[in-house]
């Protein structure tokens, strides 16, 4: 029996025209569909506006190449669509839209993907943006992995998993959200974002080492705070650090830029600089 799934309003272009709903786009035979080589990257339209959209565009092109897929599909083309594709929502719709790069055929039948096989689509659906409530997080047993023993350089859906699990541990003992460690046992980022925490007014963040990605938005946010002033440190990090911090948020695309409100028993504020953090980019958002 078919098990039947409940999605928002979804419109996805495939194989040249926009389809409505859960288009199948992958078979039992595709080889991104058993052996996970797919990239993808994700951007977010709320409020009539869709934020770094042209950089979202460009890192999924750098996703395929560094995961040795081939970007079909110039950075430009993947604008355009996009742009068509949320004008078909309407200008008040919060929207997720998320260009896809897969290989279709292995190599001989087995694990290796065939590059010249890649195929593409680019999917947008609304996905309401989460209010900043704030957050409770702890420490997550799992770590993340190295550029060795995984891509860690591509938006690798691979990779998620591991930050799957993460979550659902967390969560299983009343938490939000984790903060993952890398191999060395320095904090690297959330299971689902970028992390920053502030000390005396100076705002952190763990300095990009190859095991996370520098999100999009982790830099316009690390940018829009210098500019207006705030110190930024890009460091190594424990977590002791954020057990001792007066702040501490996120950013990522799917929230934007949230608060922590508790990390593991100790409660927290959602204090000045996350606050200043989210107005600028809501401001540069909107500009």
């Amino acid at each position: 029996m078919t098990a039947v799934s409940s999605f928002s309003k979804t419109l996805t272009f495939f194989q040249g025209a926009w389809h409505e709903g859960n288009v199948p786009i992958m078979g039992p035979r595709t080889h991104a569909a058993w052996l996970g080589s797919t990239v993808f990257d994700g951007a977010r339209a709320f409020e009539g506006v869709a934020p770094d959209l042209d950089r979202h565009c460009e890192r999924i092109n750098l996703s395929a190449t560094k995961f040795d897929l081939k970007p079909v599909v110039t950075a430009e083309r993947w604008l355009e669509l996009a742009n068509d594709g949320i004008r078909r929502f309407g200008d008040a719709a919060e929207l997720y839209i998320r260009p896809m790069y897969w290989a279709e055929n292995g190599s001989g039948g087995g694990v290796l993907f065939d590059p010249e096989t890649t195929n593409w689509c680019l999917s947008i659906y609304e996905a309401p943006m989460p209010k900043p409530t704030g957050s409770a997080i702890t420490l997550s047993p799992f770590r993340r992995p190295t550029m060795e023993n995984a891509p860690v350089d591509a938006k690798a859906s691979c990779l998620y998993p591991n930050n799957s699990r993460a979550l659902r541990e967390a969560q299983n003992r009343g938490f939000n959200n984790c903060l993952m460690l890398d191999m060395l046992g320095n904090v690297a980022e959330f299971g689902n974002s970028n992390v920053f925490m502030v000390k005396d007014g100076v705002a952190f963040t763990p300095v990009p080492n190859g095991t996370f990605l520098s999100g999009i938005t982790r830099r316009r946010v690390i940018d829009l705070l210098r500019a207006d002033g705030i110190e930024v440190v890009e460091t190594t990090l424990k977590y002791r650090d954020f057990e001792k911090a007066d702040e501490i948020f996120s950013t990522g695309n799917f929230a934007k830029v949230a608060p922590v409100i508790r990390i593991d028993d100790r409660n927290l504020e959602a204090g000045p600089i996350y606050t200043r953090a989210r107005k600028l980019y809501w401001d540069f958002a909107h500009s």
